[in-house]
């Protein structure tokens, strides 16, 4: 699912935080949850690991109907969402509705 079943004997305090970051978003896609809240899920990952987590999240997201909240600091990944909220000092600066997302093998960043 996220490219680790080779480290599956280790334990956590053997493995990177990027790693780390992987089995946590796994686990939770494993347990087809009906909200998944990702802060920063790309965060400590270098691009092509980014976008196959951000894949596994998409992939569970319609398989499963459940709803995402991703929090970003990394706009490109708005384009992703059909709701996008920008937030700057605490308070709302848009509600945008896209229609058309776009597909994540488009999106470079």
């Amino acid at each position: 699912m996220v490219g680790l079943t080779h480290r599956a004997d280790n334990f956590p305090a053997q493995l990177s935080g990027g790693e780390q970051q992987r089995v946590a978003i796994a686990r939770a896609v494993a347990k087809n949850p009906k909200l998944l809240l990702c802060d920063e899920p790309t965060g400590a990952l270098d691009y092509q690991t980014g976008k196959q987590v951000l894949q596994v999240i998409q992939d569970a997201a319609k398989q499963t109907q459940t709803t995402v909240i991703i929090v970003t600091h990394n706009s490109a990944i708005a384009q992703l969402g059909d709701q996008v909220i920008r937030i700057n000092d605490a308070q709302v600066q848009s509600v945008e509705h896209n229609a058309h997302p776009t597909p994540l093998a488009e999106i470079e960043w």
